[in-house]
């Protein structure tokens, strides 16, 4: 089992930053994949960016966010970041951090097999 913890989530004029931080626990060393996702009210729950967890970092990043958003693994403390800059309003949303120990960094929720409980942004306009 992989256990994971959000934070750094927060309220954020529009234009401002934010890192968010997530702490994995339990079996890390067979994490293939980090991602993280986040769902706006109303909408379903989207893909943010993913990372490769060993070797060679690579990493894949949505339309919306690619240009503004970036992320990075620390495998000594076992975190994954999300740097989010030029926030807009629409980047509103509960935050959720994934992982998985068989797949690729996907865009495809479903196989992510652990989630964290989600950290709230708000940007303001």
């Amino acid at each position: 089992q992989v256990q994971l913890v959000e934070s750094g989530g927060g309220l954020v004029q529009a234009g401002g930053s934010l890192r968010l931080s997530c702490a994995a626990s339990g079996r890390t060393a067979s994490i293939y994949a980090m991602a993280w996702f986040r769902q706006a009210p109303g909408n379903e729950r989207e893909f943010v960016a993913a990372i490769n967890w060993s070797g060679l970092s690579y990493s894949y990043y949505s339309d919306s966010v690619k240009g503004r958003f970036f992320i990075s693994r620390d495998k000594a403390e076992n975190t994954v970041s999300l740097q989010m800059n030029s926030l807009k309003p629409e980047d509103t949303a509960v935050y959720y951090c994934a992982a998985d120990r068989r797949n690729r960094p996907t865009m495809d929720l479903n196989l992510y097999a652990y989630w964290g409980q989600g950290t709230q942004v708000t940007v303001s306009s």
